[in-house]
């Protein structure tokens, strides 16, 4: 989800108390903890700002005072998932249930890539679909199990997950990792130290707590008359319930039925009540009572008539009349009806004026609907995305840097895409307890990070320049050094086709304006045949119809390899929206304007 750099960045701005108060109490309603734990997770100071996503989803994402670390994210118009980040879930690893997942599947993760089934190691039977998760890297090699790097949404239960590890599919939906662009708007620590897990993987080693607490809320319990129990084992009173039925009816006054009309009046009682109470429940019954419910989902609580005081139907709605929220009708004598009719509600009653509005079933029903909405055009648009390039910048180790990739434990003759690279470079820090005493940001270098990242070339003379000794570097930067010292080259993958590796960075498109004979404006395409997608002469004969100017098919200039199409015109907009029609992506295709035109 954070892949690429977030747009229409807002300013930040410090909640005001209250609202901070209310964030607060979400975090403790929705992840199950104190107050006084909340307070660490939602400080005093906390700011929020308003973004785009890559995928132009809206966010607000909420940074620690004085713009530090981003601690909590939301996505979506609308949405009520409040989604902890990766630093807020080192502060309290237990937030969220785990998941682990071998050391090479999470460079996958960072660039973009969901779990998938066969990529799980430790799952919890009991965790459920759409459930938020954390996901931790487990090494086999003592045991060992980090803190959790990535947050995501279940893609399955864990119980079908469990029954289907032949099964391809995924398991996760990722949402936020380590070192995307979420993680780089904070202060980039390093990972803290992995623990050592008491037995070998297997599904029953995973969150023995929880499972049992699990186990202990789900075991039935005796009938009793006195409380009314939900299959969320969430505890409320039949006076509870009477009073979030009365509280529904005020919530529906204050909305929907504030606009209808009088002529959809009368309306028989079991209408009403399907109608215009049972969608506006609250969804956090425990927010409108003030009391702990226990770790119940939204909407999960039986609040129904047969559980609450009423007991009926009609005994509730003519509680409501008496309350003068609205207007009954009794059914006339000696009638095959028997049901009473609501004939007018009054939204003007002091207690709709004064209500405070909540997050209704209805509400929560709709969210969840928009997302399953937008998964089903997020896979379509997958689908039909099919005819799309896929560009790979990969690196390998060479010359200078084969040395320490070979002290990394790593193949000197793979490819390595940049994540792949920084994990690499991170695990090496750690086993070397590189990380800079005082100054976390900074690693101080060893004898062969020295000698990788400084550079060996030679002055005309022969002469090797010297350079000042550098004793620790920025982790962003050494990245940086030691991809400069490997050997670029290039994955593309173009559906229908092999993937075609090759040596060299890639270059984009190059579509440039320039005044040519009589300083008549021409637009030249070149670089456009690594790609794939269209030859020379194919892309003339679409332009010169598409523009309606003449086109030529010439070599490029220069040393430059390939050929070069010319379009009469300045035409760069043009032929930029049909590159990207044949599939190259935007950030593939460079314009420039040398016309001369200021």
């Amino acid at each position: 989800m954070f892949k690429k750099p977030l747009s229409n960045l807002k300013t930040s701005a410090p909640l005001r108390n209250s609202d901070r108060k209310k964030l607060r109490q979400r975090v403790v309603t929705e992840f199950s903890i104190s107050v006084e734990d909340a307070d660490e997770l939602v400080p005093e100071g906390i700011l929020s700002i308003k973004c785009m996503t890559h995928l132009d989803e809206p966010g607000v994402v909420y940074l620690a005072p004085d713009g530090g670390d981003p601690l909590w994210f939301t996505i979506g118009k609308g949405s009520d998932a409040l989604i902890p980040s990766v630093y807020t879930l080192w502060k309290r690893k237990t937030l969220l249930p785990f998941l682990s997942t071998p050391a090479a599947v999470i460079p996958k993760l960072v660039d973009g890539a969901d779990l998938m089934i066969p990529g799980v190691v430790h799952i919890a039977p009991s965790l459920k679909e759409g459930q938020l998760v954390s996901i931790c890297k487990y090494t086999r090699e003592g045991n060992a199990l980090s803190p959790p790097l990535a947050v995501g949404q279940m893609a399955l239960s864990g119980d079908e997950i469990e029954n289907g590890r032949q099964e391809k599919g995924k398991a996760v939906y990722t949402l936020h990792t380590i070192d995307d662009h979420l993680w780089e708007m904070g202060s980039k620590p390093d990972v803290p130290e992995s623990s050592s897990m008491s037995a070998e993987p297997s599904s029953e080693s995973q969150q023995v707590e929880q499972e049992r607490i699990e186990e202990e809320a789900a075991a039935p319990s005796p009938p009793t008359n006195e409380p009314v129990q939900s299959t969320a084992e969430v505890v409320l009173t039949p006076d509870d319930v009477s009073l979030l039925l009365h509280q529904a009816l005020i919530q529906s006054l204050s909305t929907a039925l504030a606009n209808v009309p009088p002529s959809t009046f009368p309306m028989s009682g079991s209408i009403f009540y399907s109608t215009y109470i049972l969608p506006y429940r609250p969804a956090y019954p425990e927010l409108v009572l003030q009391k702990d419910l226990g770790d119940a989902e939204p909407g999960t609580a039986d609040v129904s008539i047969k559980t609450s005081g009423h007991k009926s139907l009609t005994a509730f709605l003519k509680a409501m009349e008496k309350a003068s929220l609205l207007t009954l009708k009794a059914p006339p004598k000696h009638s095959a009806q028997s049901e009473v009719a609501v004939t007018a509600v009054n939204a003007a009653h002091p207690s709709v004026e004064g209500h405070k509005k909540f997050a209704t079933v209805k509400d929560i029903e709709t969210t969840a609907a928009k997302k399953a909405a937008r998964e089903e055009k997020r896979k379509e648009e997958e689908t039909e995305s099919g005819h799309w390039v896929e560009v790979k910048e990969l690196w390998k180790p060479h010359v200078k840097s084969l040395e320490l990739f070979e002290a990394m434990g790593a193949n000197s003759k793979t490819l390595y895409a940049l994540p792949e690279i920084r994990s690499l470079l991170n695990d090496y820090i750690a086993s070397k307890s590189l990380v800079n005493a005082r100054e976390q940001a900074y690693i101080n270098l060893d004898t062969l990070l020295t000698e990788t990242i400084t550079a060996a070339s030679k002055s005309k003379k022969g002469k090797t320049p010297e350079a000042a000794p550098v004793d620790f570097m920025k982790r962003d930067e050494l990245t940086k050094q030691v991809v400069e010292q490997m050997q670029p080259w290039h994955e593309v993958r173009t559906p229908g086709k092999d993937p075609v590796v090759k040596k060299g960075a890639l270059k984009p498109i190059q579509v440039v304006m320039k005044l040519r004979q009589g300083r008549r404006p021409s637009t030249l395409i070149t670089g456009f045949e690594p790609f794939l997608v269209v030859s020379a002469e194919d892309m003339a004969e679409d332009l010169r119809k598409i523009c309606a100017g003449a086109t030529s098919v010439s070599p490029a200039p220069g040393n430059t390899p390939g050929q070069e199409v010319l379009v009469q015109g300045k035409q760069s907009k043009a032929v930029s929206e049909y590159l990207m029609e044949k599939g190259v992506p935007k950030k593939w295709i460079e314009t420039k304007d040398q016309t001369g035109k200021k």
